[in-house]
């Protein structure tokens, strides 16, 4: 077990405690909890190329991590009416997707080696920054135009990353097809 894989276990055990917090209406602690998450997160990619201490596991679970952390976000911020949810439903989309996407590769036997790409790393950011903004209702009100800056950029990097990614898709199946 590396030092980066405790850092996004202890990301994965914070997500229940920051749904807790947002169901709760406890915003400013949800804040908190998504903010050490969001550093932890940058912490273990660090430590892990730093301290060369990359693992498949870690290959595994830091995206896994993020998107437990974010989809859970998305959804129950939509519900209790802080995020549109048409947004909610493109981000939840896109994953799903994706997922469809590598059962149906690894069902079939093909190779499949997924990296993030520069889009799909920028759409996460945006997705935290996000949720960041949301959060910091309370602390930090924004201009309600940056909230739609922020909803739209995030709806258009989630679709684009997507988009890659079903090209990404189609291009092993097509290099894997028998003639």
């Amino acid at each position: 077990m590396t030092v980066p894989n405790l850092i996004t276990i202890l990301r994965i055990i914070l997500a229940p405690v920051f749904v807790i917090y947002l169901i709760n209406d406890q915003l400013n602690a949800a804040l908190i909890v998504f903010v050490v998450c969001c550093v932890s997160d940058g912490a273990d990619g660090f430590v892990a190329r730093f301290f060369n201490q990359k693992s498949k596991l870690g290959a595994y679970l830091d995206p896994l991590a993020d998107k437990l952390l974010l989809v859970t976000a998305f959804i129950v911020l939509s519900s209790m009416g802080h995020l549109p949810a048409w947004l909610t439903v493109t981000v939840i989309a896109r994953d799903v997707m994706i997922l469809l996407g590598v059962i149906t590769i690894h069902l079939n036997k093909m190779e499949l080696n997924i990296r993030p790409s520069v889009v799909s790393k920028i759409n996460t950011c945006f997705q935290f920054l996000t949720v960041t903004a949301v959060l910091c209702k309370g602390v930090l009100p924004l201009a309600p135009a940056l909230y739609s800056f922020f909803h739209y950029t995030t709806a258009l990097f989630t679709v684009a990353s997507g988009l890659h990614y079903i090209q990404y898709g189609l291009r092993v199946m097509s290099a894997n097809v028998k003639e």
